[in-house]
């Protein structure tokens, strides 16, 4: 597989990262098919993998699915919850940024994290702080990149200012494409790496989720605005695209969905998850689709005739879960 740098920074990572949040979800797989659903994701050429202090088991299955491949592999986490645990609020005054990197330490089973991202804005600590506090991590040896989740344009470059900001993540998709306005640019100018969640819209963008499909009570989507009945109705043309697009370059709906997001620049790195082996195998095949400009500028000004309905998350989680 390609590589791609993370901005300025140096950052070698495969073209496609591996998001193991899912593996440590409701109906996950099991402990041994996860760690062997990772590896082959190294043995497909992945190199990138996410996960998060935030995930509950995550770390611990990333840490020892990847013990034989450290030296090859480069591993993202987060801090930024009071204690690692996403419902006590957020947390990311230093002292708690340095246990943070300690235990994830630990339960990765290394001696430095790769990329250390601050997991969601707290409004309780200037960033400056935060940055200040993952500055000494590195200088110590215990982090190499520093990393932003889901923040503004104003809080990128204030952080940057302070420590350059390696890699930023939020959602980015067809089905979700906010950050091309303010965003994308800034990170361009910066130098700084872009890490897209959630590029398959959440499963959107592979056509397998229609108003009729009946979602597991226990589906983290259910909570979502934009995946209820109807809505899923009326964001059913964005689907209908991806699959006309699919259908003409003899590709399926996913790939071109990661397509054209590796397609936008150079410094994207999408980060698709998922339990299943066939669909890690398609999620790779995305890093041979080209499209040509001809081709992205249809795809583009056709989008910009679709509406996408419903909000990301619920009104009560926006605002700590959706800061722009």
């Amino acid at each position: 597989m390609n590589t791609r740098k993370l901005g300025k920074s140096g950052l070698e990572v495969s073209a496609l990262g591996f998001g193991c949040m899912g593996l440590s979800f409701p109906n996950a797989p099991t402990k041994e098919e996860s760690i062997a659903l990772i590896r082959s994701a190294v043995e497909h050429g992945i190199t990138f993998f996410d996960t998060a202090q935030g995930y509950g088991e995550n770390e611990l299955l990333v840490g020892e699915a990847l013990v034989p491949f450290r030296k090859e592999v480069i591993i993202a986490t987060k801090f930024g919850f009071k204690d690692g645990n996403v419902r006590l609020g957020l947390d990311s005054r230093p002292e708690n940024i340095k246990a943070a990197a300690e235990a994830s330490l630990k339960r990765l089973r290394i001696d430095v994290i790769d990329l250390f991202y601050q997991h969601r804005p707290d409004p309780n600590v200037p960033i400056e702080d935060v940055a200040g506090t993952v500055k000494e991590l590195i200088k110590e040896g215990k982090v190499k990149h520093f990393g932003l989740c889901e923040v503004n344009v104003e809080t990128i470059r204030k952080a940057n200012s302070v420590l350059a900001v390696t890699a930023l993540q939020s959602e980015y998709s067809m089905f979700y494409r906010e950050p091309e306005n303010e965003i994308i640019p800034t990170l361009e100018e910066l130098g700084i790496g872009f890490v897209p969640f959630s590029p398959l819209g959440k499963g959107f963008l592979t056509g397998t989720i229609n108003a009729d499909v009946a979602l597991d009570k226990n589906d983290t989507r259910n909570m979502s605005p934009r995946f209820s009945k109807e809505n899923r109705e009326a964001n059913k043309a964005l689907v209908d695209l991806v699959v006309s697009i699919a259908t003409n370059k003899n590709a399926t709906p996913a790939q071109i969905a990661l397509g054209w997001l590796l397609t936008q620049k150079n410094f994207i790195v999408p980060i698709p998850g998922t339990s299943k082996l066939h669909r890690l195998q398609e999620n790779i095949g995305a890093t041979n689709v080209s499209l040509t400009n001809d081709e992205l500028n249809k795809i583009n000004a056709a989008l910009a005739t679709i509406k996408i309905v419903g909000e990301r998350y619920p009104t009560q989680l926006r605002d700590t879960a959706e800061r722009k």
